[in-house]
C-alpha cells in the first residue's frame, strides 16, 4: 500500500480553502485527515466539503495538533497566527508549510527559524508561490545559467483587481501593510533571481491612498512605489496596488548585462483574443489565485514529496525573514518619509547608531 502523508489544514478562509483542496483532491501523495477554524462559518463549510471524505473538523488548533497519526500542518490563516502555529506545530514534531509571511515581526521570523533550526529533521517551508510557478522558474533557470549576462536591475509588481467592498481595509488590520503582504512576494523573487545572500544597502519606498480612505487607520495604502539598493552594483523597483480595474496584474521584468526577461509582460487568460466592435481584448487573470492556482497545486505535491521521501525543500527558510526585513524596512520608509541605509552587513545604520548610545 503506497503511504500517504497524514496532513491537517488551519485557518478555513479563502486561501485555507483552496489548501484543503489542493491536498484533499490534487495531492496524490498525502491524505486531508484534519483541519480547523474558529470561525463557525468556516466550518460549516468545511463540514460540507471536507468531512464527507475522512476529514475530522476541529474549533482549536492546539485540540488538531493532538489528531492520531498527524505528520504535517498547512498554516493559512490570519497572518498574525502565522508564526505562533507554526512554533507550536514544530513544537509538536510536525512538519509545516506555512503561508507567507512568517510573521510581520522580524524578530518573531526568526525565532520560528530558530525553532526550525533545532529539528532539522523537520521539514518547514514558507509558501512564497511564486518560486513554484512555471514561468518564473523557466526566467531563473535562464538567468542562472547566464542567458542574461548578471542580472542587475529587476522590476517587479503584484497589483492586485479593485474591489467595491472594504476587504482591503479588513484585510489590512491584520497584514502588515501593503509591502510587506503584497511586495514580499516581488522580494522573494529579487533574493531567487540577485542571490540569497544579497545584501541590502538602502530602502526608500512613498505611496498614496487613492480609494480606500480607511487605510490610513493602519498606516497603509492602496498603492505602494519603492526602491531598493543593493550592496554589490544592483537594484530593485517595486510596485504594489489594489486597484486594478482589469483584474490581478502581476509582472516582473528582470534586466541582465546581455539581455533581459519579462515575466506576464502581457497578462492573458489564455490565447483566445475578443474581436469587437470597440476593438480587440484578451481577458486576465482576475484574482491572485487565478492566475498562480497551479504553482499552489505544485507546492503542495513538492512539500508532500519532501517530507515523505526526505529531499530538500526548493529554498531555504532564512529567505522568510530576509523578505519580511526588506518589506518593513519598505513600510518604516513610507511612513517616516526618509530613506532607510544599512552597512555592508545588512543592519539599518541609524538602529546600529541608537545601540552605541
Amino acid at each position: 500500500m503506497v503511504r500517504k502523508l497524514k496532513v491537517a489544514v488551519s485557518g478555513l478562509g479563502r486561501m485555507g480553502a483552496r489548501h484543503a483542496r489542493h491536498f484533499l483532491e490534487r495531492t496524490p501523495r498525502a491524505e486531508l485527515v484534519a483541519a480547523c477554524d474558529p470561525d463557525p462559518k468556516a466550518r460549516a463549510w468545511a463540514k460540507q466539503c471536507l468531512e464527507p471524505y475522512g476529514t475530522v473538523i476541529y474549533e482549536d488548533f492546539d485540540e488538531m495538533l493532538r489528531h492520531p497519526g498527524l505528520e504535517a500542518v498547512v498554516v493559512s490563516g490570519i497572518t498574525s497566527e502565522h508564526a505562533p502555529q507554526t512554533s507550536r506545530a514544530i513544537e509538536k514534531d510536525l512538519h509545516v508549510l506555512c503561508e507567507k509571511p512568517l510573521s510581520t515581526d522580524i524578530a518573531t521570523c526568526q525565532r520560528v527559524v530558530d525553532a526550525a533550526k533545532q529539528k532539522p529533521h523537520l521539514k518547514v517551508l514558507c509558501g512564497f508561490s511564486r518560486r513554484f510557478d512555471a514561468s518564473y522558474r523557466d526566467a531563473w533557470n535562464q538567468i542562472d545559467a547566464g542567458d542574461i549576462g548578471r542580472a542587475t536591475v529587476i522590476r517587479s509588481q503584484t497589483c492586485d483587481k479593485y474591489r467595491d467592498d472594504d476587504y482591503f481595509v479588513q484585510y489590512a488590520k491584520h497584514s502588515g501593510g501593503i509591502f510587506v503582504d503584497a511586495n514580499v512576494h516581488d522580494i522573494d523573487l529579487t533574493l531567487w533571481y540577485f542571490g540569497q545572500d544579497s545584501i541590502v544597502k538602502s530602502v526608500s519606498a512613498f505611496g498614496v491612498v487613492a480609494r480606500y480612505p480607511g487605510l490610513k487607520q493602519y498606516g497603509d495604502v492602496d498603492n505602494g512605489i519603492a526602491v531598493v539598493e543593493f550592496w554589490g552594483g544592483r537594484i530593485a523597483y517595486y510596485f504594489s496596488s489594489r486597484m486594478m480595474m482589469a483584474g490581478q496584474t502581476d509582472t516582473t521584468e528582470v534586466i541582465g548585462t546581455h539581455g533581459k526577461l519579462m515575466i506576464n509582460a502581457s497578462p492573458a487568460n489564455n490565447l483566445v483574443e475578443m474581436h469587437e466592435p470597440n476593438g480587440i481584448r484578451r481577458e486576465i487573470a482576475q484574482t491572485y489565485y487565478d492566475r498562480f492556482e497551479q504553482a499552489f497545486v505544485t507546492e503542495s505535491n513538492e512539500f508532500t514529496a519532501a517530507v515523505l521521501d526526505n529531499t530538500k525543500l526548493p529554498f531555504k527558510l532564512t529567505g522568510a525573514v530576509q523578505a519580511v526585513k526588506i518589506g518593513a524596512a519598505m513600510t518604516k520608509s513610507l511612513r517616516t518619509g526618509k530613506k532607510i541605509d544599512f552597512d555592508e552587513l545588512g543592519n539599518e545604520i541609524e538602529e546600529v547608531q541608537k545601540a552605541r548610545l
